[in-house]
């Protein structure tokens, strides 16, 4: 950590715990927290099929069920989500904060076999997932909610004889990771979208034949303040924390949502919580 980080983490964490001892701690706690955003993004690309114009891809993220966020909570985002009729939807890892100790039961199974999407439901692993022996419970959780996962691996996606790929790499953190695999057999030519939980993994994408990455794993910081920004973010979370970068000569568009749920501290201020809806356009 260089002075500058280290002074402003110092600064903001000394303004955070001032303020959340006075009137903003049931704000931050209690309020924002619930306050979801559904953020609405064009994604633009040359390879985007005629097919795929307005396609509509449904991305959540980081819920942390068991720490602040309930299942009952997970029920109302899924009537949202699919009040908003996506083509496709993914999950980009930590559904579950502690796999170990949270009391797994059949609801949310049923909970996730509601969502709809006619082009299909992926997920790749977050850190959460494969941490607290998670890897095989939510792996089985996800199958019996309708779900595919994507492990270093692809899918092609059809419509009207038109095609993209959508793949999907092992968390970075606690998986092993393996892009070359991820991305075998995929046509350089076609639009193809990453699904990646940490999104600077995006400085290693941007060196093969990707076009898109969608990430979370940030929470966008989860408390940010004025003139400072956010204090604190995971490792591989550091330099690309919330919204659209364009990374590379390629070049390689990421996209990192804040996520739904909190981890570690159960606030959020300034950062509210999100779910994004993308939709593929022909620049």
């Amino acid at each position: 950590m260089n002075r500058r980080t280290f002074l402003k983490r110092l600064f903001g964490g000394i303004i955070t715990a001032f303020g959340l001892s006075g009137g903003t701690y049931y704000y931050a706690r209690e309020i924002e927290p619930s306050m979801l955003d559904i953020h609405y993004v064009d994604i633009h690309s040359s390879k985007t099929p005629n097919s795929f114009e307005g396609y509509k891809i449904l991305q959540f993220t980081d819920t942390h069920i068991g720490f602040q966020y309930t299942i009952d909570q997970l029920a109302e985002l899924v009537d949202k989500m699919n009040q908003l009729e996506p083509d496709m939807i993914v999950f980009t890892g930590d559904l579950i904060d502690n796999p170990r100790t949270y009391q797994i039961d059949d609801r949310l199974i049923s909970i996730l076999g509601k969502l709809r999407a006619k082009g299909g439901k992926f997920w790749i692993y977050g850190n959460h997932d494969h941490g607290g022996y998670g890897t095989e419970i939510l792996k089985d959780v996800f199958q019996q909610g309708g779900f595919e996962l994507l492990q270093n691996g692809h899918r092609q996606i059809n419509k009207n004889g038109d095609m993209i790929y959508l793949a999907g790499i092992d968390d970075v953190l606690l998986g092993k990771p393996d892009i070359k695999q991820t991305i075998d057999g995929i046509n350089n030519d076609q639009l193809t979208i990453l699904l990646a939980h940490e999104p600077d993994f995006a400085d290693i994408a941007k060196d093969y034949p990707i076009d898109i990455q969608l990430s979370g794993h940030s929470h966008g910081g989860q408390v940010q303040l004025p003139f400072i920004g956010y204090i604190y973010t995971p490792h591989l979370a550091e330099k690309y924390v919330e919204g659209t970068y364009v990374i590379g000569s390629h070049p390689l568009q990421l996209f990192v949502s804040r996520g739904v749920g909190t981890t570690r501290l159960p606030y959020r201020f300034f950062c509210k919580p999100e779910i994004t809806m993308y939709q593929l356009k022909k620049s």
